[in-house]
């Protein structure tokens, strides 16, 4: 059982010290206490380990009914970087219980890279999400499992590690925790023979996920106004698991304005919005399904994830999932200006 903890940020840079205490029941039924402290430098990773840092990962989490723990080791290194086969990355960010999205609990990794596969690593991360609670749903967990985020990331970046990375023209691609998020709030709108659309679909991973759901009965759709990024996806979707749903014509990519939608394939049962819109777009409204649901994160410095319903009447509901933080959806050219 976690005892206690304590954060440390010092003004001069990025200086976080991180400190528990944890007692657990010993295989002979005994209590075990073990302490220990981790510090992170940045810009100067190499000063941390000159202070005597190990390699370490350091995770804990409220969305079980206890706090919990892991940590593990690997050899002491002492003014030194790391050997080229392995890397250390921090990730520190908010979350709540259980989708690990803002409140009131801290989430520290500082994880080190094993020379692996890809796909080892993708599975990797998702049973880190499995264990935490983000994933409840097996369906996801297995799509999210057969698309590997490593083929949507751009080369030189940490796929596996769950948080955002840029892709590119002010664009990023969200968080693995955020895709599991939204890939269960539109589970039951994301059956085979169903049509979905992913808005701001940047490196196509999450259109990828929504193929393999509806399948070659149904029809999911893509868009995304950066033409760039429209003709990178397809190519990262070519060598994912939903490259004979693109061939065939099951999944397909576009480029456009997301504000608009793509009246082409409406109206849909499931529409994902992969940027924050000040308001929810009425063309989205207009092209969702009686019985669809879209997910879409709404609002300028403050922004909520929402869940909108179409009712049978063509009304609408609306209910705030959570806090969240994504890039504005904008037009081309502001975004390429930088918002």
């Amino acid at each position: 059982m976690l005892r206690k903890v304590y954060f440390v940020a010092f003004p001069f840079g990025l200086s976080v010290i991180l400190t528990y205490e944890m007692e657990n029941q010993g295989k002979e039924g005994e209590k075990k206490r073990e302490m220990s402290a981790c510090c992170y430098l940045y810009p100067f990773p190499a000063f941390a380990y000159g202070i005597g840092c190990s390699y370490c990962y350091a995770a804990f989490a409220t969305t079980t009914t206890k706090p919990t723990l892991s940590l593990t080791f690997s050899k002491r290194r002492r003014f030194s970087v790391s050997p080229p086969h392995s890397s250390c990355t921090l990730s520190l960010f908010f979350f709540q219980n259980p989708n690990f999205l803002t409140g009131n609990t801290l989430f520290l990794r500082m994880q080190r890279f094993c020379s692996v596969s890809g796909m080892s690593k993708n599975k990797a991360m998702l049973e880190r999400l499995q264990r935490y609670g983000v994933i409840t749903s097996s369906k996801v967990g297995e799509v999210m499992e057969s698309v590997d985020r490593g083929l949507f990331v751009p080369e030189g970046g940490s796929p596996y590690d769950d948080s955002p990375m840029a892709i590119g023209y002010n664009a990023t691609i969200s968080a693995p925790h955020m895709h599991a998020t939204c890939l269960q709030l539109l589970e039951e709108n994301l059956q085979p023979g169903m049509h979905a659309l992913d808005v701001g679909s940047g490196t196509g991973y999450l259109t990828a996920c929504f193929a393999l759901m509806v399948g070659p009965q149904g029809r999911a759709v893509g868009v995304e106004h950066i033409p760039e990024l429209v003709s990178s996806s397809i190519g990262n979707i070519q060598k994912s698991a939903a490259s004979a749903l693109l061939k065939d014509g099951a999944l397909s990519v576009h480029v456009g304005d997301g504000r608009k939608g793509w009246p082409e394939f409406a109206p849909y049962d499931a529409i994902h919005v992969g940027a924050a819109p000040p308001e929810i777009p009425q063309a989205l409204i207009d092209q969702l399904k009686p019985g669809g649901r879209m997910v879409i994160p709404v609002g300028n410095i403050f922004q909520d994830l929402k869940v909108v319903e179409k009712n049978s009447d063509g009304s609408i509901s609306v209910r705030t999932e959570t806090s969240v933080r994504y890039v504005p959806l904008t037009s081309r050219e502001a975004q390429l200006r930088g918002y």
